[in-house]
């Protein structure tokens, strides 16, 4: 007697539309919005959360007698690096953090939109799945470790020669969350490798 599987058809409508959508939304809000505010068409980011080792206003900073820099650093550890009009170089520094971390994200919803397509043939289990599983921890790593250090970069690159660069020191942030989520997800992978050619061995033997 066969067994009438919990997952239908609608089901996986549901996921790859909700996949879908994501996928959108994060490409408009963090790729293409970004973006155009880097060009001038739209108002670009003007604020970088920083780690400030005073609780003092840059002197000068609200009459823009910052050396022609036209930048605010305001609150006290967590403080806010805010540009009045930001130029090209300083919205792209501005922007690109936000923009990668999107990029990657983006690739992480495709190849789970990938593996949703598969479920259309009742079976996720099949080795290309699992490569794709391999790539997704990868990507959750590398975000991990790629995004506190260029968002350290950039701010360095926008505070260097002015007077808030004495009170910006470098500092990169790691969640340690992340890179033991991709952890998983390469387990997982391989469980999916492992599984998929004991099954192929099998099938063999029938």
């Amino acid at each position: 007697m066969g067994t009438k599987s919990w997952w239908s058809r609608t089901d996986n409508r549901l996921l790859e539309a909700a996949l879908g959508l994501a996928a959108l939304l994060v490409g408009v809000f963090g790729v293409l919005i970004p973006a155009l505010g880097v060009a001038g068409l739209i108002d670009p980011m003007d604020t970088r959360e920083v780690e400030a080792e005073t609780t003092t206003r840059v002197p000068g900073s609200v009459t823009g007698a910052v050396a022609g820099h036209g930048m605010t650093l305001v609150g006290t550890h967590q403080a806010g690096l805010v540009f009045a009009e930001p130029a090209v170089g300083q919205r792209l520094l501005l922007a690109l953090p936000e923009i990668i971390g999107s990029l990657l994200l983006l690739l992480i919803l495709a190849l789970l939109l990938q593996m949703a397509r598969t479920l259309r043939g009742g079976d996720v289990f099949v080795p290309m799945n699992a490569r794709r599983l391999s790539v997704i921890g990868l990507t959750v790593l590398v975000q991990a470790v790629l995004s506190p250090v260029l968002s350290a970069l950039t701010t360095e690159a926008l505070v260097s020669g002015t007077p808030t660069a004495d009170q910006i020191p470098f500092s990169a942030t790691f969640t340690g969350e992340y890179v033991l989520l991709a952890f998983l997800i390469l387990a997982l992978g391989e469980v999916f490798r492992r599984g998929t050619k004991l099954r192929a061995d099998t099938e063999g033997l029938v």
